[in-house]
């Protein structure tokens, strides 16, 4: 363990003896998301917002029913939520379609059973792997809580009153804790900005921030041309025969990538915390109001960097050939993982392939938090599935370091 350490402090203060690493690790990205933000505010203030609302089918096979009536109310009153009355054979032709982005079926005699304390589940059929999936989740289950809580205070006021089973006085009290819910306005609580796509959508994507999207989109475009240094450790080594040194001595292969890794994993988050610290203080993205979930992410985002960059530098032969293939990875990462604009206003093959970019894992932890408003959970898939890629791209570094040619 040691000698990835030393090898990764040596790395390390090669890296930072060279003034020009500050214009790449700060001042370019500084400059770009400036400009990014810009860009994204000029557009922005050109935009018509029509409707911010996400599009939920509705499916009420209880319609006599007063609980799933109330249901239908607070959903209704939602600044989040437009709910949009299916049929049961439309709903899988309008999820396709993109019109609803779930549907939610309320079952026959819905009302009866759970008024009588029986179980009957609400079926919310959506895709909760994507950023629309996940908001309408998380939407639908605060006023159903809600519902949930209203029917426990009326059968405990009627059990106060001697009448458990007498329904005209249970019907009353769910009546009077549906109110009190609805004067309360809990619902509004849950404040989701819409953060997923229809293809006539023009709302707002970045939470009233360009900045929002500028600052985490050129972190980790950034973070991405950190491959050049990572690529160019082990061509350098190479060139002055130290690496044919380093691999007579009893460390072993797996040994040293990991010791490069390890210092261009410190280089990449080191430069990464640099750029969230300068969006919390002077952009106003708030990347603290998650703390552990943004560390999480930007960890996660800087082993995958460190790693691609090992296995670029086991591929290439010299420093053109490191800048030609980080720079195609910057772009191809970028581009399809939705740096430069959210993933979310694509369809078809173009968003679909851009979902399998761990750059777009990174985009979406970051917007969970910075869009979405949601908690640390939504940190976890990404922060997993950047890992799987660290992981894969290491393990073929590695691979390939052994077949080197020194």
């Amino acid at each position: 363990m040691m000698r990835i350490i030393d090898l990764a402090l040596k790395d390390l203060s090669q890296i930072f003896r060279d003034k020009r690493s500050l214009l790449f690790l700060v001042a370019m990205p500084v400059a770009f998301t400036f400009f990014m933000g810009f860009a994204y505010q000029s557009g922005k203030d050109s935009e018509t917002i029509i409707d911010a609302r996400i599009p939920l089918g509705w499916v009420n096979n209880d319609p006599d029913g007063a609980v799933s009536q109330t249901l239908f109310e607070m959903l209704s009153e939602s600044d989040s939520v437009k709910v949009v009355e299916l049929t049961p054979d439309a709903v899988d032709e309008s999820i396709r379609k993109g019109e609803v982005a779930g549907a939610l079926i309320v079952p026959v005699g819905y009302s009866e059973q759970v008024t009588a304390g029986k179980d009957a589940q609400l079926n919310l059929i959506t895709d909760t792997n994507t950023a629309r999936g996940q908001s309408l989740y998380q939407l639908v289950r605060t006023p159903v809580t809600q519902l949930m809580s209203a029917l426990e205070v009326a059968s405990l006021s009627a059990d106060m009153v001697d009448k458990p089973n007498d329904a005209s006085e249970l019907n009353k009290a769910f009546a009077s804790a549906s109110q009190a819910w609805s004067e309360a306005d809990s619902a509004s609580l849950v404040q989701v900005e819409l953060a997923v796509s229809e293809d006539d959508f023009q709302g707002d994507w970045f939470g009233d921030n360009p900045y929002n999207q500028a600052s985490p989109g050129i972190l980790v475009q950034f973070a991405i041309m950190g491959l050049v240094s990572s690529g160019q450790i082990l061509v350098q080594e190479r060139k002055t025969r130290t690496l044919q040194r380093m691999m007579s001595t009893s460390m072993r292969s797996w040994e040293i990538i990991a010791g490069h890794a390890l210092a261009m994993f410190g280089v990449v988050f080191i430069q990464v915390a640099l750029l969230v610290v300068f969006g919390q203080l002077v952009l106003s993205v708030d990347y603290l109001s998650n703390p552990l979930g943004t560390l999480l992410v930007s960890a996660a985002l800087s082993m995958w960097v460190a790693a691609m960059g090992m296995l670029i530098g086991t591929i290439v032969k010299d420093d053109s050939q490191v800048i030609l293939f980080a720079l195609m990875a910057m772009f191809v990462f970028s581009a399809l993982g939705g740096t430069w604009f959210p993933l979310e206003v694509s369809r078809g093959g173009f968003a679909a392939l851009g979902k399998v970019m761990p750059s777009y894992w990174a985009m979406n932890g970051y917007q969970n938090i910075l869009i979405r408003g949601l908690g640390l959970e939504s940190a976890w898939m990404p922060t997993l599935a950047l890992l799987a890629y660290a992981l894969g791209f290491f393990v073929l570094a590695v691979w390939r370091f052994r077949k080197m040619d020194v």
